[in-house]
């Protein structure tokens, strides 16, 4: 029948991630560079998609991508959080995996699986991704990678608590975090220190003004 496949019922993995502290950086340093930052992401997501993995859309600073295969969204969560790690002057990933039947429709996607897959992103911590048991079950090889469990978590219009495990990713490179707009700092050479506090660096004089000036109005100067 002429457009079936526009409205079928389908297995999917997903992940839905978005990037820690993309509004601090927004309000400190204006939209322009909020914007080049959004361009940079995509530009390193394009480049991370493994096997049949897909970018279906992005809203705002938030990415949903989707494949057919569990490990090959894996891979490109992994390659994903490891791209985003390595870039001077970027942001750290937070985001949720899942695995379950949606409906696709003219080729949006439709079901309670992507809602829980973007309310486990919304719980996982800044710089992790967070998977379902569902997920982690679809995997053909789970001794390949290291998960750490989270415990059940409940959810909203979920009657059931569901299985939550943390992805752990190696090698992730270490960083300095600016405290004021979140920006990964790796050249400690290239960025400005804090003038007394040890191991606090900062992108640039401005986010040093910021943070020395919340810091007199609460009085911990």
């Amino acid at each position: 029948m002429p457009g079936l496949t526009e409205f079928m019922e389908q297995n999917l993995a997903i992940l839905i991630a978005d990037l820690s502290g993309y509004t601090a950086l927004t309000e400190t340093h204006g939209p322009a560079i909020a914007a080049d930052m959004i361009e940079q992401f995509m530009a390193i997501v394009e480049n991370s998609l493994a096997g049949d993995s897909k970018l279906h859309q992005r809203v705002g600073d938030e990415v949903m991508i989707v494949s057919a295969s569990a490990d090959q969204l894996v891979k490109t969560a992994t390659t994903l959080i490891h791209n985003c790690s390595k870039e001077h002057y970027f942001l750290q990933l937070h985001g949720g995996l899942h695995y379950g039947k949606v409906l696709n429709r003219n080729d949006h996607y439709f079901g309670s699986p992507v809602n829980l897959t973007s309310r486990i992103a919304n719980k996982a911590n800044k710089g992790t991704f967070w998977c379902s048991a569902e997920f982690v079950n679809k995997l053909s090889d789970i001794s390949a990678y290291t998960f750490s469990s989270k415990g059940n978590h409940s959810f909203k219009n979920l009657s059931e608590e569901t299985g939550i495990f943390e992805l752990m990713i190696e090698n992730v490179n270490s960083f300095h975090i600016d405290p004021v707009c979140r920006m990964l700092i790796h050249k400690r050479e290239r960025a400005i220190r804090h003038p007394y506090e040890q191991n606090v660096f900062f992108c640039s004089p401005a986010c040093l003004g910021i943070y020395s000036g919340i810091k007199v109005v609460h009085g911990i100067a």
